[in-house]
């Protein structure tokens, strides 16, 4: 039984979608692509993955900080 990860499909279709010309995309268009990526933010952040995005930001979030004083 092949079974599809609902945050990798979301993926698929972002990237696609990202890929079309700004032109376009009506702004219809352009906020469904914003709630795409919202659900699938929603999707990733719990997991292992979305853990390890979230410690690399918040180094380079600290480093960029700690740079400026």
């Amino acid at each position: 039984m092949l079974t599809i990860n609902v945050a990798v499909l979301l993926a698929v279709i972002i990237v696609i979608r990202l890929r079309r010309r700004t032109e376009a995309r009506s702004r219809s268009d352009e906020k469904l692509t914003v709630l795409i990526v919202l659900v699938f933010g929603i999707l990733v952040a719990p997991t292992s993955f979305g853990q390890g995005v979230l410690d690399v930001v918040a180094q380079l979030a600290s480093g960029i900080t700690d740079a400026s004083r």
